[in-house]
């Protein structure tokens, strides 16, 4: 089969080359990839992150297919299902496993990561990874379920986000952002996107804000009680404009490091004001069983889509002042 491989870090030893079908176990099942999601945390796999294996590797963290062939043992799942696979390696029998929060595995991880992941033509995972989508659900929302959907509203829940509340959302017509514009929508909250994008007003935005103007704007959109929940999915280069912009018992809930990972925190204002900061990862498999079930009501962005031998473009534009909704690989 083709895929996508490094063998040292640098997007400039990232190559396609013909590699060995994945060998099936009993429990596994081996999924013929259609289209596979470009995220950040597949850049920093090729060019800086630590600790990847195997080697030589392939990434891809996100990404949707045909099941080819199933296991002995499987049971659930048979040759011709369209599924999209949950990116996350976990053993089941760990506490954070057995309480329902599988991404938090201590013996786990990130498919994509210490796994070959999706840039390729065939992968194989077991098949309590692969999840049975929809006949009618395209190929590039189900590839963007399991980490561009997943993550915000994993994190979305755990703030316990309700009806009426303000949220506002950084990054927001980012990978995460537009998913996290349109779930806050679904959970019945006043939605403040921080873009200049005008399609975000479609996909749930109440209002829209530059970040120059924001904490004037939600000052004055919140009626000086600033925001319930704030979601920051950049990272350092907007922490001090997300942390402002929350109020009296707010939420901030982040993940993602692309502008950095290092903050300074005002205790003081933060105690005064008894707000909560949430650091999130992923979901659970329950949650992307909800997403699935809500999938066809989602609306999905697309900017690129880029064929497999062209994997290293599609890396580099994720950093395109250009980029204007999802970057894809389709096989």
């Amino acid at each position: 089969m083709k895929g996508l491989v490094f063998e040292k870090s640098g997007l400039e030893n990232l190559e396609i080359r013909d590699v060995e079908t994945p060998s099936l176990g009993l429990d596994d099942v081996l999924i013929r990839v259609k289209m596979a999601g470009v995220n950040p945390v597949d850049f920093r796999v090729v060019t800086t992150m630590p600790n990847v294996k195997p080697m030589p590797h392939i990434p891809g963290a996100e990404f949707a297919g045909i099941i080819e062939a199933v296991g002995g043992r499987v049971s659930t799942l048979k040759k011709g299902d369209r599924v999209t696979v949950y990116g996350r390696v976990f053993d089941g029998l760990c506490d954070m496993c057995v309480s329902g929060s599988e991404m938090l595995c201590r013996n786990g991880g990130i498919r994509g990561v210490i796994t070959n992941g999706g840039f390729a033509e065939y992968v194989a995972v077991p098949e309590k990874n692969a999840f049975k989508l929809p006949d009618d659900l395209s190929w590039e929302m189900a590839a963007s379920l399991p980490v561009a959907a997943l993550t915000p509203y994993h994190a979305l829940k755990t703030t316990e986000l309700t009806i009426n509340e303000d949220l506002v959302v950084f990054g927001a017509s980012g990978n995460t952002g537009m998913f996290a514009v349109q779930l806050g929508k679904k959970f019945g909250a006043n939605v403040i996107a921080v873009s200049r994008r005008s399609w975000l007003k479609d996909f749930g935005a109440d209002y829209l804000v530059s970040l120059e103007g924001a904490i004037e704007k939600i000052n004055e959109v919140t009626s000086g009680r600033m925001a319930d929940v704030v979601l920051n999915s950049i990272g350092s280069e907007t922490w001090s404009t997300s942390f402002e912009a929350l109020g009296s018992n707010g939420r901030l809930v982040f993940f993602g490091t692309l502008t950095g990972g290092s903050v300074n925190l005002a205790l003081d204002k933060m105690y005064g004001k008894q707000q909560e900061i949430i650091g999130t990862t992923g979901g659970t498999r329950k949650e992307l069983k909800d997403l699935i079930d809500v999938a066809k009501t989602l609306k999905l962005r697309v900017w690129k889509k880029f064929k497999l031998e062209d994997g290293i473009d599609a890396l580099k534009s994720l950093s395109s002042k250009e980029r204007d909704g999802r970057i894809l690989i389709e096989l």
